[in-house]
């Protein structure tokens, strides 16, 4: 799946199709040059994505920047600690095609700290899926379910639970001690535990 992202600039206003047009054109001057750790100009405009395009538009014109721009992982890790929550949610959201190995695995287990549904979904997408270990991996299901984030967010859930017997006594344990305590048990729980195959 590629994201060139360019179905924004038709359904945005004038003004700011004319805002995102000037915005790739200095990513796309940018790429390619040595990140030599200060914020270029088209790092300026993916912080102001939202404001210009919209809230509904932000994560695609930010994604299309950062790919336009090449960014890597010094820049993203840049942006990530830089940003608010949406501008980080970008970031993450672009990792599976702006990094190939596990050098931004820090900016995943950042947002599995947090309590930020959106960072958490964003995090547990196909990147996460690829480089995290399984015992990180389980946690970030258990995270998932502790924060109410829906389990079709956690990319290639079916394969990476299946046979694991470790993620099936965490979820059995979540589920006594959500009962113990008088709480709903999430119905995402009994499937993922069903994917485990260790349901008895």
């Amino acid at each position: 799946m590629t994201h060139d992202h360019a179905e924004p600039a038709g359904t945005l206003a004038p003004d700011a199709a004319s805002w995102l047009d000037a915005a790739l054109a200095e990513a796309s001057a940018a790429a390619g040059q040595q990140d030599t750790g200060a914020a270029a100009p088209w790092e300026l405009r993916f912080a102001a994505a939202g404001r210009h395009c919209g809230q509904d538009h932000a994560d695609a014109v930010r994604i299309l920047l950062l790919h336009r721009a090449g960014a890597g992982t010094a820049t993203l890790t840049r942006l990530y600690h830089r940003g608010n929550a949406a501008e980080r949610r970008a970031v993450l959201l672009a990792l599976p095609e702006r990094v190939t190995g596990p050098g931004a695995l820090p900016l995943v287990e950042d947002a599995l700290r947090t309590n930020d549904t959106r960072l958490v979904a964003a995090a547990v997408g196909p990147y996460a899926a690829a480089h995290l270990d399984a015992h990180a991996w389980r946690h970030a299901v258990l995270k998932c379910l502790f924060t109410e984030v829906a389990l079709d967010a956690v990319a290639e859930l079916a394969p990476r639970a299946h046979g694991d017997a470790e993620l099936a006594r965490m979820l059995r344990d979540f589920a006594a001690e959500r009962s113990a305590a008088g709480r709903p048990v999430p119905a995402d729980l009994h499937r993922a535990l069903h994917l485990t195959g260790e349901e008895s």
